[in-house]
């Protein structure tokens, strides 16, 4: 299928779409402490995004998933689903996956959250993982190959001793939740589709402290390392500009240029 390139129109939904994304990220960030359980957060964004956003979570009964949000702890890889029986304890980390629908376009963002005082594993885990991320962001312009992004992302995130998560991958964004491309986190330079302005989509790499192999729990949803080692991710929706790149999904603690 050709990558659908979007209008300024559709580009500038899809601003506004982000936007809620990260702010709902911000507004999330001071709950995250312990005691609090998974249930509580995803009942904190559902209302945040309904009445202060008046807009729609998109995960909410998409595909049959039961909640606004994703929150993904320790050595769970994405998808987790929230529970008011999951209390978070110090030195936990936590995936946070938001996507807000706006006059119908999504905007898609997570970040991995320290919970309390952080182990230094877990901390250098967070933090290359958003280097991953970053390094893969700063190869996206136009005329350059998805393959790009994900040598960026396995080349940093194996020179750490990490390993990346294939099964799980970025993917084209704007009416539709899920489109083409598949951006891939790991891949060769050179290889896959050439980018062109008016391209938007995720990047999301999903980072593990042992070894890449990864399970689907019972629940069909919850996806977690299969040695139950620590597993992080970050994620932007990304559009291709005439000159680079501009981040949808950009937070006030990000420490990567907005735009290029």
């Amino acid at each position: 299928m050709p990558v659908e390139l979007k209008s300024s129109e559709d580009i500038e939904k899809m601003r506004i779409a982000g936007g809620l994304a990260a702010a709902q990220l911000e507004m999330i960030e001071p709950y995250v402490v312990p005691g609090i359980t998974t249930g509580e957060l995803d009942r904190i964004c559902h209302e945040f995004t309904i009445n202060e956003q008046d807009a729609i979570p998109a995960p909410l009964n998409y595909r049959g998933f039961p909640k606004s949000i994703c929150t993904s702890v320790n050595h769970v890889v994405c998808h987790g689903i929230p529970s008011d029986d999951k209390v978070l304890k110090d030195g936990d980390i936590v995936n946070i996956d938001v996507t807000p629908i706006k006059d119908g376009f999504h905007g898609d963002s997570s970040k991995t959250f320290i919970v309390g005082k952080p182990s230094v594993l877990a901390e250098r885990l967070i933090r290359i993982c958003q280097e991953c991320l970053y390094r893969g962001i700063n190869m996206v312009k136009p005329g350059a190959h998805l393959g790009d992004i994900g040598h960026a992302i396995q080349a940093h995130a194996e020179k750490h001793h990490y390993s990346v998560v294939r099964e799980y991958c970025g993917h084209g964004i704007g009416r539709i939740f899920h489109d083409d491309p598949q951006v891939l986190h790991y891949g060769s330079l050179g290889t896959g589709i050439k980018l062109e302005p008016g391209m938007i989509f995720t990047i999301e790499p999903m980072i593990n402290v042992g070894k890449r192999d990864v399970k689907v729990l019972p629940d069909e949803w919850t996806v977690v390392t299969k040695d139950h080692k620590l597993t992080a991710q970050w994620e932007h929706t990304i559009l291709v500009t005439d000159t680079g790149y501009e981040i949808l999904t950009y937070r006030s603690d990000d420490t990567i240029e907005k735009y290029t």
